[in-house]
């Protein structure tokens, strides 16, 4: 089973780089974010067209998570518990059949939590408290997990290009990267460092500004965390940098793991 994650940074604005990758990559499972519309807007039928099911938990102008899928979803989330009135888009949920087994695939859309000191990343903080208590919980069902997205954390210096850009920012900050290690510490496997080891540049992240894609100045936010049911499985792991490089692109690039 192929399951990918990517934040196209607008569906609509960047829909036929994203059709022309899913033709390409065929993912079985694939977790999007910052959709940028409403589910209304989202454009289904194009994904539908190409053989997926669409699970869009959208919101107007900002955030918008979606998951897509050959097989069809089952026992759907929409939503991180723990915080009703939190109306931010951010967190989808379920179960996807196949043929080794059920896999329970989360698409999360973590919040930037710029800038230091303000409500903003207060919010980022309680999110990763309230995503750490979910997991925990989802541990606990001792099936294949996989906690697919944008997590909007720099987990180390090795995965910044130029980590002294970083500092004073949320995305690297001492805090995001404690809650994230304790998320990790629950016993989940990050899956692309456990392919590839301590190998260099595995960015998934460049900004638009200041040439930083030609620079290759990127950084990895995107992560594909597995429950050991998962990582059992876990076959191969990839980062897909060349759609950086097509036109109009996503500031991210997909990050694809494929399970037996």
């Amino acid at each position: 089973m192929k399951i990918a994650t990517w934040n196209v940074n607008s569906i609509n604005a960047r829909l036929d780089n994203a059709l022309a990758w899913f033709s390409e990559a065929k993912p079985d499972v694939a977790c999007l974010q910052e959709l940028k519309c409403e589910d209304k807007a989202f454009p289904a039928q194009a994904f539908e067209d190409l053989g997926y099911h669409c699970l869009v938990h959208g919101q107007k102008t900002y955030n918008g998570v979606a998951i897509l899928s050959r097989a069809m979803p089952e026992d759907v989330r929409r939503g991180l518990p723990g915080e009703d009135e939190d109306g931010q888009a951010r967190y989808l949920e379920a179960v996807f059949p196949g043929k080794s087994g059920i896999v329970r695939v989360a698409s999360i859309y973590l919040p930037n939590g710029n800038p230091l000191g303000t409500d903003k990343f207060t919010y980022k903080l309680r999110w990763m408290d309230r995503l750490h208590a979910h997991a925990r919980a989802l541990l606990k069902l001792e099936e294949p997990l996989v906690l697919a997205g944008d997590y909007n954390v720099i987990p180390s210096a090795r995965d910044a290009r130029n980590p002294e850009a970083w500092l004073g920012d949320a995305l690297f900050s001492a805090e995001a990267r404690a809650k994230f290690r304790t998320l990790l510490n629950l016993g989940l496997t990050d899956a692309i460092r456990q392919v590839h080891g301590d190998e260099p540049d595995l960015y998934t992240f460049w900004d638009y500004q200041a040439g930083a894609f030609k620079r290759n100045h990127g950084i990895r936010i995107d992560h594909l965390l597995l429950s050991p049911q998962a990582a059992d499985r876990l076959k191969s792991a990839r980062i897909d940098r060349d759609t950086r490089a097509q036109d109009h692109p996503s500031d991210h690039v997909p990050v694809m793991i494929e399970l037996t």
